[in-house]
């Protein structure tokens, strides 16, 4: 199968000098000379401002915020900059930001056929393409012998919930292994709960919300949000 070249759309002059801009400024933050803080951060001690810019970044479009929402995406951008800078000074196994975005559009070209391959077939519908996505990030990762593998285990409980029922939905496994069913309230947080109950509880609201097509970690995020809103009221 031959490709199309993903450089047939280049970056325009400004977006290009602008990405050159941000990998000179880390690379002036991290070096001898600049910026002490910068100088002694790990991928370790990195990664609470990457899960922070990401629910901040959640927080700016569900808002509607767009000046917010073109900030977090900067704050977010500085990360994958952050993150490339010190694998470059790893003496193992360097990479930079060039092998970052290189293995990034190689990714994308080879899970995109119906785009990039010149016999591409220009008419897939969003199924079609989800499928073949899967089936190639299977291809590609030949040590997951489980459909639900590659779901990290550090997700929030709630959002690892939907995605590994999502992930068994599609592999035709919900029949074989059901989800609990939506217990009555009163039996699901009675006198007599446990938390085996309570676990099942949850889990069966969210498979209910994934047959309903509705997105739990949002739903509880907006229903937090009015109920959040209205205890503020209450303490004036």
């Amino acid at each position: 199968m031959t490709t199309r070249d993903p450089g047939e759309v280049p970056l325009t002059a400004r977006q290009a000098a602008a990405l050159a801009r941000a990998v000179a400024v880390m690379d002036r933050l991290r070096s001898p000379g600049g910026c002490p803080w910068y100088a002694v951060q790990t991928h370790a001690s990195l990664l609470p401002y990457a899960v922070e810019e990401a629910h901040e970044l959640v927080e700016a479009v569900e808002a509607g915020d767009r000046a917010g929402l073109r900030e977090e995406l900067g704050d977010v951008l500085l990360q994958v900059l952050f993150h490339a800078r010190v694998a470059a000074e790893d003496e193992a196994d360097p990479f930079d930001v060039a092998d970052v975005a290189d293995a990034l559009v190689a990714k994308l070209v080879r899970r995109n056929p119906h785009v990039f391959a010149a016999d591409g077939d220009a008419e897939i519908d969003v199924a079609a393409v989800l499928e073949r996505w899967e089936v190639l990030k299977r291809a590609e990762k030949p040590t997951r012998t489980s459909a639900l593998d590659g779901v990290p285990a550090t997700m929030g409980a709630l959002a690892r919930a939907q995605k590994l029922l999502a992930r068994a939905d599609q592999a035709g496994l919900l029949a074989a292994a059901p989800p609990p069913t939506v217990p009555p309230p009163t039996a699901a947080v009675g006198a007599a709960a446990t938390d085996q109950g309570l676990g099942d509880a949850l889990l069966g609201l969210v498979a209910a919300a994934h047959r309903a097509g509705v997105d739990a970690e949002a739903a509880l995020r907006r229903a937090t949000a009015t109920w959040e809103s209205a205890a503020r009221r209450a303490e004036d």
